[in-house]
């Protein structure tokens, strides 16, 4: 049997040694997707529900994570926590986890438990119960989780707000967890509300990887899940569109935490869309070649060697959603340079790249990396299993999960360049500046 590293030599692209993937339909619409891996007597199921919190409605943000914790609740058969204690208690690991397009449920587990997985999760699919006071529970944890990894942390306060400033109309602006005024005033019944109609085997994908087989994953599917009722007139994801934006937005905030300064800027772009990924492909090669390596990266050997204004910088493409994606840059600047010179050399290493192009040399030996980190990832039953949820969730196709790869290895360095014109629009994008407090920092000293 060949290597992966003996793959990765001879060149072979990821499709080549894609996994056996088997998909279904059960008669109540729920997808189901099998992924064979026979190496270890080992299985990952999830479930993902086709809805997060850019389908919420407007004034109950954050339902679709409180949800998601709510989940961890009792049934009419199971007790509250008893799901989590099963797993474990079976010599295995599960979690949840909530974004913008989806809410996703999983356990990995000995292949021989999958039964009692599907049963379990089945069984709260439809089945959930849950008390005041679990609600006002939850509710309180939830608000803690947003006091530790939000309100008390400057940058992620930081990119809330560039998130809120680059979409004014599209609830992608909306955090995750929601705003805390209307945290505070969600309950019981805007949990079941959001539950009922969303959380359906007509509005979920089930992905099992592993150490099965796609017959009797097919049995055990229309077992456990083939009996739930699926919602009756589920309504399509209909989300509020963006406007044309006509002007670059700006946004400055000083917080006494920060120790230290950066700049980001961010733009909007084209997302993956199904059938066509080949811009999303460009923009994805784009980032890798300007920030992905760090200091090895275009704008890491500009900005933190040739002419030092930085100890940072990256650059990231944020494709993988329904609705419109995201190009990004980050830098902070070395001592002694400011943020708005930090801007302008970022300004003008982009301007040197768009009129010097590609350098071809750097260009092969990304690509190569691109194919390496794509082959790598077929070695991990889980990552495969959350790629082709997270993936189909957001309407693309099995076809397209696998033929990504194949996208990223035909761009071309033109089809870099026509993708950094397109999308380096000033009137596009959001830049922001996090500082520090320099008044309280003085006072202190």
């Amino acid at each position: 049997m060949k290597s992966l590293l003996s793959i990765i030599v001879l060149g072979l692209s990821a499709p080549a040694l894609a996994a056996d993937v088997t998909n279904f339909e059960l008669e109540n619409g729920m997808d189901v997707v099998v992924i064979e891996d026979h190496r270890a007597p080992v299985v990952v199921h999830t479930v993902w529900y086709k809805v997060g919190a850019a389908d919420e409605v407007a004034g109950k943000s954050g339902i679709a994570h409180f949800l998601e914790h709510l989940m961890f609740k009792g049934t009419d058969t199971l007790d509250a926590g008893e799901l989590s204690a099963t797993v474990t208690r079976n010599g295995g690991s599960d979690n949840a986890f909530t974004s913008w397009d989806y809410t996703a449920y999983y356990q990995r587990v000995a292949a021989d438990r999958l039964p009692l997985m599907m049963e379990m999760e089945a069984d709260r699919m439809r089945g959930l119960q849950m008390t005041e006071d679990d609600v006002a529970t939850e509710r309180n944890i939830v608000l803690e989780e947003r006091n530790q990894r939000t309100d008390s942390d400057p940058s992620a306060l930081f990119r809330e707000q560039m998130r809120a400033a680059q979409f004014l109309n599209h609830p992608y602006g909306t955090p995750i967890i929601g705003w805390r005024h209307e945290i505070e005033q969600l309950n019981r019944d805007d949990a079941f509300a959001f539950y009922r109609q969303y959380y359906a085997p007509n509005n979920a994908i089930l992905v099992v990887a592993g150490d099965v087989d796609p017959q009797e994953v097919k049995a055990l599917a229309e077992t456990h899940y083939g009996p739930i009722e699926p919602t009756v007139d589920l309504p399509e994801r209909m989300r509020p569109t963006e406007p044309p934006q006509l002007v670059e937005r700006r946004m400055t905030m000083i917080d006494p935490q920060v120790s230290q300064p950066y700049m980001t800027r961010s733009y909007l772009a084209t997302e993956r869309n199904p059938g066509d990924q080949s811009e999303a492909a460009a923009l994805e090669v784009l980032a890798s070649l300007l920030g992905g390596d760090g200091a090895t990266s275009y704008l890491g050997r500009k900005l933190m060697f040739d002419d030092p204004k930085a100890i940072f910088v990256s650059a990231f493409y944020n494709g993988a959603s329904l609705d419109i994606g995201s190009f990004g840059l980050v830098i902070a600047p070395v001592p002694g340079v400011s943020l708005e010179d930090a801007e302008i050399a970022v300004d003008d290493a982009i301007e040197t790249f768009l009129s010097e192009g590609v350098d071809l040399e750097q260009f092969e030996r990304l690509k190569t990396q691109l194919r390496a980190s794509r082959i790598y990832q077929l070695d991990n039953v889980e990552s495969l299993a959350r790629r082709y949820g997270a993936e189909l969730t957001i309407g693309l196709s099995i076809d397209d999960v696998q033929s990504w790869p194949d996208a990223l290895e035909a761009v071309t360095p033109d089809d870099v360049m026509k993708a950094a014109q397109r999308v380096f629009d000033k009137s596009n994008s959001v830049t922001g500046f996090l500082l520090p407090d320099e008044t309280s920092q003085e006072a202190g000293e």
